[in-house]
């Protein structure tokens, strides 16, 4: 299988040293992160939990720094769970469980989709926020199609920002080329998937995520360039970005006051 043991021979990395070279584990991972719970397969050996831990610490200490948080609020106010190698689904990399508010990574396919699954569950935890009248199990990006934000916060203003650029032209008058050319594949493909508003959503958050100049964690964001799936343009990128960063910066701002 093309995963196996892709734990051991390692992912790519450069930035910051947050560990100096120690060992964490799992607990480190919950406390340090603010997870609400920590689940490990029992099919992952001891070996690979010493691995996986340090790798899941290195890509959530990068995620928070990309985004300027404290590392606390990586678990959304401690509704997040994640689980490693426990609970997945059969040929599925790694997902997010609304129902269960759970991110799960597969044991030796996970690494390269944190960053996307992570999205998926802010995106799901801010629906509560911007659209309290409307189910939880909602994702706040579907949502945004259909019902403006109508909170005026300037963080709301900038969330408003990144999901109109996600979705929209220039003029915001019609779907951008990026939602396009993810319509044409799902058409030829005949089927729902990379057109779906969540997953435009959690794309361009990766890439945005990707573009980052100081840090490059492949366990976080997998080279995206040699991936099948489509993602914004460069210019895309870049005005997303920005929309995202005066979002998370001004959070984490907020949060370390």
């Amino acid at each position: 299988m093309i995963y196996t043991n892709r734990l051991k021979r390692g992912f790519y990395r450069q930035g910051p040293d947050y560990r100096f070279d120690d060992q964490v584990d799992f607990s480190d991972i919950k406390n340090t992160f603010g997870f609400r719970t920590m689940v490990v397969g029992k099919w992952v050996t001891k070996e690979e939990r010493y691995i996986s831990a340090n790798l899941i610490y290195d890509a959530l200490a990068d995620l928070a720094q990309i985004l300027q948080l404290p590392p606390s609020a990586i678990g959304l106010r401690g509704k997040l769970n994640f689980a490693f190698g426990h609970g997945g689904q059969q040929h599925v990399q790694a997902h997010y469980n609304s129902t269960t508010q759970t991110l799960a990574l597969a044991k030796n396919a996970g690494g390269g989709a944190l960053a996307h699954e992570w999205f998926h569950a802010f995106d799901h935890h801010i629906t509560r926020h911007l659209y309290p009248d409307f189910s939880s199990h909602f994702f706040a990006s579907k949502l945004w199609l259909e019902e403006p934000i109508n909170n005026s916060h300037p963080l709301n203003s900038a969330l408003n920002e990144f999901y109109k650029h996600v979705f929209l032209s220039r003029d915001t008058l019609q779907e951008n080329d990026y939602v396009r050319r993810s319509r044409l594949i799902d058409e030829q493909q005949k089927l729902f998937y990379m057109s779906m508003p969540e997953e435009l959503a959690a794309r361009c958050f990766e890439a945005c995520i990707a573009s980052n100049k100081q840090i490059t964690n492949l366990f976080l964001v997998d080279n995206l360039a040699n991936s099948e799936l489509v993602y914004p343009d460069a210019e895309h990128i870049l005005k997303s970005k920005q929309a995202l960063d005066d979002y998370f910066h001004g959070l984490g701002a907020l949060l370390i006051r």
